[in-house]
C-alpha cells in the first residue's frame, strides 16, 4: 500500500526534493543558526511552490479523465499564474539577501523541471511513433551534450580574446562566461576552430566510454570474466592513453590558452583520467545492458503471451460454433418457426465473433449487446420458460475490455444449469463496471450436478485471465443448494 502510495506521488516526490535542495542551498553560506534557516527555507520555499505541488498530487488523474484543454489550462494556470504569484508573495515575507535567489531559483526550477517531465511523458508516449526518437540513446545523448558544451565553450572562447582582464600574467587566456555576437560574427571562422577543439578533447574521453561499452563490458566481462576485463582494460588504456593525450597537445588552442595536459604523454595523470572515465562509466554501461536484457526479456514475454492469447481465441470460436449450431439443429429437427429469428441472431453473434472477437480490447456496451443477443438466441430454442434476469451498473459504457470474457459464464450456464432443466430455470446476471474495478455475477439454478470435469470454456477463460490480469483478477465459483454461482472481479487500473 505503502509503495503505490509513493509510486501514485512520485512526481509530488520531485518537487518535494527541489523543495528541500533550495533549503539546503540556502543555508550554504550561513555560520549560525543553520537549522533556522533551514526551516524558514523550507516553509518559504513550501508557500512558493503549493500550487505546483498541488498540480503534481492529481497531474496524473487529470491528465487521464480531463480533456486535453482542460488539462492545459489548468496547466498553464499552475505555472503561468499561480507559481509567479507565489513566488512575488514570497518574495515579499523575506528581507534582503540570498532568500530572494532561492524563491526565484526555486520557482525556475520548478518550471524547468515540469517541462522536462512533460517532454519526457510526450517520449515515452506519442514520442514513440518517430523513428528518431526511438533511436535516440544515451550514447547519442552524451555526444549531443558534447557538441553543445562545446558550442558554448567556442562562444566563451572568441568573446574572451582581447579583454585584459581575461589574461593571466604569463599572456594566456582564461575563458569568462562572455556573450560577444560581434566577435562570433566577424571570427566566425576562429569561433568554429575553437569549438571543433573542444570538440575532439571531449570526443577523447567519449573514447573510452564507448571502448568500455561495446568491447570490454559487452564482449569480454560478458563472455571472459571480471579478470579478462580488468587486463583488456589495462591494455586498451596503455595503448590509447600516451598517443591522445599527444594529440590533445598538438591542438592549436593550447597555445592560446596555455598547458590544458602535461607536455609528457605518458606521465601517469593522462593514464590516471582514462581510467577515471572506464571506472565511472561501467555502472553506467552495466545498467545500460540489464535495461536492454529486461527489455528484450519483456518483448519475448509479451509475443508470447500475445501468441498464447490468439490460440485461446481460436479454441474459443469452434467452442462457441458448436454450441450455437447444436442450438439451430435442434431448432430444425422440430421445424420450428423460430428457425430464421435464429439464424438472424447467430449471424449477429458470428460478425462480433469474426470481427470484434480479433481486436484486443472492445466497449463493454458491445460486450453486453453480445451477451444480451446470445441470451435472445438460447430462449428462443429453449422449450420451457426461463426466469432471467440482467442487472447492469455501468459508470461508462466506453470501458475497454476484452471481447468475449463475460460471455463464458452465461455460456457455462446455459450448458450445464439451464438447457438439461426438466422445470422452470433461474438466470441472474449483475454487471458493475466503474473506470477502476468491474465485478460480474452469474447465478443459475441446476437440478442434477455435473461430475464431469471443466470444459474447455472455462479453462481457456482462467487462462486468458492469467494472462490479461496477471495479479489482478478474481474467478471464484460455488454451488450450493441446487444454484450455482460464478463470480469474476477485474483490476482495470
Amino acid at each position: 500500500m505503502m509503495e503505490k502510495w509513493i509510486y501514485k506521488l512520485h512526481y509530488t516526490w520531485i518537487y518535494l526534493g527541489l523543495l528541500i535542495w533550495c533549503a539546503i542551498v540556502n543555508t550554504w553560506e550561513q555560520q549560525v543558526d543553520v537549522w533556522h534557516y533551514y526551516s524558514t527555507g523550507i516553509l518559504t520555499m513550501a508557500v512558493v511552490l503549493s500550487p505546483v505541488l498541488v498540480f503534481s498530487c492529481f497531474s496524473e488523474q487529470w491528465r487521464n479523465t480531463w480533456p486535453t484543454w482542460r488539462y492545459a489550462l489548468c496547466w498553464l494556470i499552475t505555472f503561468g499564474l499561480l507559481l509567479p504569484l507565489t513566488a512575488t508573495i514570497g518574495n515579499g515575507l523575506v528581507g534582503e539577501g540570498d532568500s530572494k535567489e532561492m524563491i526565484f531559483g526555486g520557482a525556475i526550477w520548478a518550471f524547468v523541471i515540469e517541462v522536462a517531465l512533460q517532454l519526457s511523458h510526450y517520449i515515452r508516449g506519442r514520442g514513440r511513433q518517430h523513428r528518431w526518437l526511438q533511436s535516440f540513446n544515451l550514447e547519442k545523448a552524451i555526444l549531443l551534450s558534447i557538441a553543445l558544451i562545446s558550442i558554448i565553450l567556442g562562444i566563451f572562447t572568441i568573446s574572451s580574446i582581447g579583454k585584459p582582464r581575461y589574461y593571466n600574467s604569463s599572456g594566456n587566456l582564461l575563458v569568462g562566461g562572455e556573450f560577444d555576437l560581434h566577435m562570433i560574427i566577424t571570427h566566425f571562422g576562429t569561433f568554429l576552430g575553437f569549438a571543433a577543439q573542444y570538440f575532439l578533447m571531449y570526443l577523447c574521453g567519449y573514447f573510452f566510454f564507448y571502448i568500455n561499452s561495446h568491447l570490454l563490458v559487452a564482449k569480454v566481462l560478458k563472455n571472459k570474466g571480471i579478470l579478462a576485463y580488468i587486463l583488456c582494460t589495462l591494455t586498451v588504456i596503455g595503448c590509447c592513453y600516451p598517443l591522445l593525450a599527444a594529440l590533445l597537445n598538438a591542438l592549436p588552442i593550447t597555445q592560446l590558452l596555455g598547458p590544458i595536459f602535461s607536455a609528457n604523454p605518458f606521465k601517469a595523470e593522462n593514464g590516471f583520467a582514462a581510467a577515471t572515465i572506464v571506472a565511472i562509466s561501467l555502472p553506467i554501461v552495466l545498467a545500460i545492458q540489464l535495461g536492454r536484457q529486461h527489455s528484450h526479456i519483456a518483448s519475448l514475454e509479451k509475443d508470447k503471451a500475445e501468441t498464447e492469447l490468439g490460440l485461446l481465441k481460436q479454441q474459443l470460436n469452434p467452442h462457441f460454433f458448436f454450441n450455437t449450431l447444436n442450438n439451430l439443429y435442434a431448432l430444425s429437427l422440430h421445424q420450428s418457426g423460430k428457425t430464421p429469428e435464429s439464424i438472424l441472431h447467430l449471424s449477429e453473434l458470428m460478425r462480433y465473433v469474426i470481427y470484434k472477437g480479433q481486436e484486443p480490447g472492445v466497449s463493454i456496451q458491445e460486450e453486453i449487446k453480445y451477451i444480451e443477443d446470445y441470451m435472445e438466441l438460447q430462449q428462443i430454442r429453449l422449450r420451457k420458460p426461463l426466469q432471467g434476469q440482467f442487472k447492469k451498473d455501468i459508470t461508462n459504457v466506453e470501458q475497454v475490455i476484452p471481447p468475449m470474457l463475460l460471455i463464458v459464464l452465461v455460456e457455462n450456464a446455459f450448458k450445464h444449469g439451464i438447457e438439461p432443466a426438466e422445470d422452470t430455470a433461474t438466470l441472474e446476471l449483475i454487471l458493475n463496471c466503474t473506470a477502476t474495478q468491474l465485478y460480474f455475477s452469474c447465478i443459475n439454478s441446476f437440478e442434477q450436478p455435473n461430475e464431469k470435469p471443466p470444459g474447455i470454456g472455462l479453462t481457456n477463460l482462467q487462462k486468458r485471465l492469467s494472462l490479461l490480469y496477471p495479479g489482478k483478477h478474481t474467478l471464484y465459483t460455488s454451488s450450493e443448494n441446487h444454484i450455482f454461482k460464478a463470480t469474476l472481479q477485474l483490476d482495470l487500473t
